[in-house]
């Protein structure tokens, strides 16, 4: 009797756990054009901000699991720094060609509550617990002239 209790269980689990990894969201990717954020409003049907500044705009987005991430935008269109807020994202997906910059150079440091990691053009600072993570990663080289990092929560 156990055992078909345990199987009624997986018959139900497994196929629900496989259609929300499936159906996971996609996020804007960092050094990509703007239309990766309209793409990613839609997909997961998340409500969307945007405030614009005359040097970049803010789209920030809230996640099914209650993240909060934004992503910077220059005048140009380009995804220049993202950051986050709640439920640690996937950063293979938001660091986009940066994710294996971002881990061979934290490879390299100490693990403990944060993350800082600065390269030549990605910077990437992350902290938290298993369940929540407050997190920002950027490019040096996309920076807008007179945007101060600072400005990238």
């Amino acid at each position: 009797m156990r055992l078909i209790c345990v199987l009624a269980r997986c018959t139900f689990v497994l196929p629900a756990l496989a259609v929300l990894l499936w159906a996971s969201p996609g996020l804007a990717i960092l050094g990509q054009d703007v239309s990766s954020i309209r793409d990613d409003q839609a997909h997961l049907n998340a409500s969307e901000r945007v405030v614009v500044s005359q040097l970049y705009s803010v789209h920030e987005m809230k996640t099914a699991t209650g993240t909060t991430i934004r992503e910077y935008v220059s005048t140009a269109g380009t995804v220049f720094a993202v950051s986050w807020h709640g439920f640690p994202p996937d950063l293979r997906q938001l660091l986009g060609e940066h994710f294996d910059e971002y881990m061979a150079a934290a490879s390299g440091t100490r693990r403990g509550r944060g993350v800082h990691i600065e390269t030549d053009d990605l910077v990437l600072e992350s902290g938290g617990h298993m369940r929540y993570s407050v997190g920002r990663a950027f490019l040096n080289r996309k920076l807008p002239s007179g945007v101060s990092r600072d400005e990238i929560r």
